[in-house]
């Protein structure tokens, strides 16, 4: 319980469709029920940052969980980005993960929340880095009712999939994203600009990662810029719409 706010912190087991589970962060909100949020990992796992993001999301009034997707190569990973080894091994990490799989794991996380006796059926998501990659894919195959992504990986390689998404999609680019180049990012912005349901925004002079918390490449002026953005996109589509 974290007594300033009221708000509950504890982990949940999620069933996989191949008769396995897998832990959870979750954070609840005060007042319930409330639209869940599935907050999805960078390469350094479950870590306090991750943690850190959903209980402010939860201060925002929202279910917030945050799945153990490295659970099939090691459970309970928690790394920061301060040391090199801590990098090696979050690169490892990423290096072997199984985006497929990543996605069923989403899946079953989606689908247990959307059934939560404490949700109101509305669940969204919200990645960073892989994460940002993964909330672009789980937003063309899990139909999940809105979807942010923060820098997402690869995205050029995946706009095929940009016609199957059926809710919302917001995707945040850093201009200076030494994991995206520029002419990935072009590739990105013109491949989803007729797509009425996705907004995709741009952010100059900014590298990866600058909405993460403490981080080396951290920018307060476009972190807040895009974490509003994210907010009133989220509380459009999750909050007003279950009003509605």
């Amino acid at each position: 319980m974290n007594k300033s706010t009221g708000q509950i912190m504890t982990e949940i087991t999620i069933p996989t469709k191949d008769n396995k589970h897998f832990q959870a962060y979750v954070a609840m909100p005060e007042a319930l029920p409330a639209p869940t949020i599935i907050v999805i990992q960078e390469i350094f796992g479950v870590n306090q940052e991750m943690r850190d993001k959903c209980d402010a999301l939860a201060a925002q009034g929202y279910i917030a969980v945050c799945p153990d997707l490295f659970w099939r190569l090691e459970p309970g990973i928690q790394l920061t980005d301060k040391t090199e080894k801590e990098w090696q091994q979050a690169f490892d990490l990423f290096n072997r993960f199984d985006v497929d799989m990543g996605i069923e794991d989403l899946r079953a996380t989606h689908h247990t929340f959307k059934g939560h006796a404490q949700s109101t059926g509305k669940v969204g998501c919200v990645g960073y880095c892989l994460g940002g990659k993964l909330a672009y894919l789980l937003a063309a195959r899990g139909h999940v009712d809105a979807s942010v992504g923060y820098y997402g990986v690869g995205l050029d390689e995946l706009l095929g999939e940009a016609g199957d998404i059926d809710h919302p999609l917001m995707l945040h680019i850093a201009e200076e994203d030494k994991f995206t180049p520029k002419d990935a990012q072009e590739k990105i912005i013109n491949g989803v600009k007729d797509f009425s349901n996705i907004a995709a925004y741009s952010y100059p002079n900014v590298d990866h990662a600058f909405a993460r918390g403490q981080g080396e490449h951290y920018d307060e002026a476009a972190a807040t810029l895009a974490n509003q953005r994210t907010m009133d996109f989220l509380n459009n589509n999750l909050k007003m719409a279950e009003a509605a």
